[in-house]
């Protein structure tokens, strides 16, 4: 770790923390404690050293002020200048951790005309109350991660706080003993101190630079857009509240900090962003409901590592009860899940998902809501032990809706008699052999020259799946069989359903351009919340979405959020404009790709829908960079009316679904 820095900043500490306007940041008790925790798993786990580590921080012991020497106190001051030290410090290639935890808060913008909301997010220093000082403002510290990105320096930035963009709730929390780190009112003093980050002109020229067309409205976790070449980790939603609790029942701890490194102490193998995050998002859900710590940015690195590892998506397990034999799933509805799925419980995302020895325990769907599920333990019949965090993979389907229908076209007795052993053994619950009065999904064709054959239902061989397979080929059968569950799954995504007229009336999706384009033309599609905005804490109207590219190739990418982001928030009357760029691979010369909008109100992730490329291991690899593949922007998008084809419908959906779903294709011509 000779190569790792840190920069730790804890408050507790806010003097006066009463300011003009009724603006209140009360005292904390678990921030200090948080950065110290840290420190200490730092030095004690990794080795860092004091030349390795600077250190703000600001106790409260009840005195007129902190008991730190003054120099070390996190003031505004103080914070810019140990982003200036650690920048000059870590050399290019090096890494950087940055840990905040305090109160983060609104305030008049400092940078008229830059955003329409006229507010700003920042950080809290100690010395808010004082005459001349300011936060640490959302411009400011997108200025200096991006210097250190410049530098060539991997960072990960953990943000402890919250900045209560939305939320008008007070300071105490919905559990008994829980603070929250944030105010409930916006400051709307003015503040003319020069920033001392950099001039003005500079600081309106780099946010203005960053904000690309893609990156046109905030991330979740609202603090900064997209975060591009670097790994944010952000305690809430912009619209939710962080808080502070005596997890022991003796000292708190900030929810996001407890987690973090308790999952670090306990996890075994090498974890990713990715999978710290699932865990951490479980454990703060089961505590606090309204808190929904997110990830965004470079999420498969390891944890103050560099190496990328290839993502594994499953479902997090949100709740347990044992004595009832439940489990809780963050996977619903929206999902294309329904009563009699099942799924396999593995410990971590470190588990080979392949391998049945691993597997923990089978839970099969009993009741099904928008974004999650409560699952009832069906193997093993003995006693089992399953916590929050653990991950759940999808194994099979039940339910005929997600089921697609073989039909066999196979004179050759003995042949036929092959694949339907094999669809009955491997088959997993997403095919099965058509019956007399079933609709055929698919047709599997023997043709004359010995080719097994995939047909649409109108007996049409389906594009791109090469290479042919002969009947005579090594492992030919199961070859097909593979590639029958993998349409059957692309299918199951693909049709998805809106089940609920009102919420689709809230979401907007048009296309700016024409339906059918060339390689290389633009158009945008435009993502509107068509809510009008009410109570500023009114979280019903607020939609939380996600993109996925369901291509060409049969592949399903998320392609908006890009990267590590689950999902972006909507506010009420907001916008999302995505430039997408036509493309087609080597050797095409047509293509029709599907974008599917998803608006979910509750929290949720659609990473494990994806698939690979047709022919690529399931769950493994061929998962491609939005950023860097232009394929993954090839975006198409809807009128915002009802879709065309509504071939399956969510049943017995409940009255309110929260959850809706747009779709359309993109045809590209050469």
């Amino acid at each position: 770790m000779s190569n790792l820095y840190a920069l730790l900043i804890g408050v507790d500490f806010y003097f006066p923390n009463r300011l003009e306007g009724g603006v209140t940041y009360r005292h904390l008790g678990g921030c200090v404690r948080d950065v110290t925790h840290v420190e200490a798993f730092l030095r004690g786990q990794l080795g860092l050293t004091n030349a390795q580590i600077i250190k703000l921080s600001a106790a409260n012991t009840g005195g007129p002020q902190p008991p730190e020497p003054a120099g070390q106190w996190p003031t505004y001051a103080n914070m810019v200048a140990a982003f200036n030290r650690i920048t000059t410090l870590a050399q290019p290639g090096d890494r950087v951790y940055v840990h905040y935890a305090g109160h983060g808060g609104r305030a008049k913008s400092a940078y008229p005309g830059l955003k329409s909301s006229g507010l700003d997010e920042g950080l809290v220093p100690t010395d808010i109350g004082q005459p001349g000082s300011q936060y640490l403002r959302d411009v400011e510290l997108n200025y200096l991660i991006q210097g250190l990105i410049d530098k060539g320096i991997l960072l990960t930035v953990v943000l402890d706080s919250c900045h209560s963009g939305g939320a008008t709730r007070g300071s105490e929390g919905p559990v008994l003993g829980a603070v929250a780190r944030g105010s409930d009112k916006v400051d709307r003093a003015d503040r003319s101190t020069p920033s001392l980050v950099a001039p003005l002109e500079q600081l309106i020229a780099r946010y203005q630079g960053d904000r690309t067309t893609a990156r046109g409205v905030k991330s979740a976790s609202g603090w900064l857009l997209e975060p591009k070449g670097y790994t944010l980790l952000a305690a809430c939603r912009d619209n939710e509240l962080a808080y502070e609790f005596p997890f022991n029942g003796r000292e708190s701890n900030g929810a996001l900090t407890y987690w973090l490194l308790d999952t670090l102490r306990t996890a075994g193998g090498t974890l990713t962003y990715k999978m710290l995050h699932d865990r951490i998002l479980a454990k703060v859900h089961s505590r606090f409901a309204e808190q929904t710590p997110v990830l965004q940015g470079e999420g498969d690195i390891a944890v103050f590592g560099s190496e990328r590892i290839k993502p594994r998506y499953a479902v997090p397990v949100l709740n347990v009860e044992l004595a009832s034999r439940r489990v809780q799933i963050n996977a619903g509805e929206v999902h294309g899940i329904s009563v009699g799925t099942q799924f396999g419980i593995y410990r971590d995302a470190n588990s080979n998902f392949d391998q049945p020895s691993e597997r923990i325990a089978i839970v099969e769907a009993q009741t099904v809501g928008a974004v999650d599920a409560w699952t009832t333990i069906i193997e093993p019949q003995a006693t089992v032990t399953i916590e929050e965090g653990m991950q759940a993979v999808l194994l099979s389907a039940a339910n005929v809706r997600l089921q697609r229908n073989i039909l066999l076209d196979i004179a050759d007795d003995t042949v036929r008699t092959q694949v339907e052993s094999a669809i009955a053994r491997d088959g997993k619950g997403f095919i099965k052999v058509a019956g007399r009065n079933d609709v055929v999904d698919f047709a599997l064709e023997l043709t004359a020259d010995g080719e097994l054959q995939i047909q649409d239902a109108a007996d049409q061989p389906l594009p791109r799946l090469r290479p042919a397979i002969k009947v005579g080929d090594a492992d030919a059968v199961n070859r097909t069989v593979g590639r029958l569950i993998h349409l059957a799954r692309f299918a199951n995504v693909r049709d998805l359903d809106m089940p609920d007229a009102t919420m689709q009336q809230k979401l907007s999706v048009t296309l700016e351009g024409k339906s059918e384009h060339k390689p290389g033309e633009r158009a945008t599609l435009v993502i509107q919340n068509r809510q009008a905005a009410g109570a500023a804490n009114d979280a019903s109207r607020i939609l939380n979405i996600t993109v996925l590219d369901l291509a060409s190739n049969w592949s399903i990418t998320q392609v908006y959020p890009a990267r590590a982001g689950a999902f972006a928030v909507l506010n009420p009357g907001e916008t999302i404009r995505l430039e997408l760029e036509a493309f087609l691979t080597e050797g095409q010369t047509e293509s029709v790709d599907i974008l599917k909008v998803f608006a979910t109100r509750a929290t949720t992730q659609f990473h494990w829908l994806q698939l690979p490329a047709l022919d690529q291991p399931l769950g493994r690899g061929a998962l491609r960079s939005a950023v860097r593949d232009p394929l993954e922007r090839m975006l198409a998008s809807i009128t915002g009316e009802e879709a065309t084809s509504r071939d399956i419908r969510i049943v017995n959906a409940p009255e309110d679904p929260g959850w809706t779903v747009e779709q359309v294709e993109l045809r590209v011509k050469a």
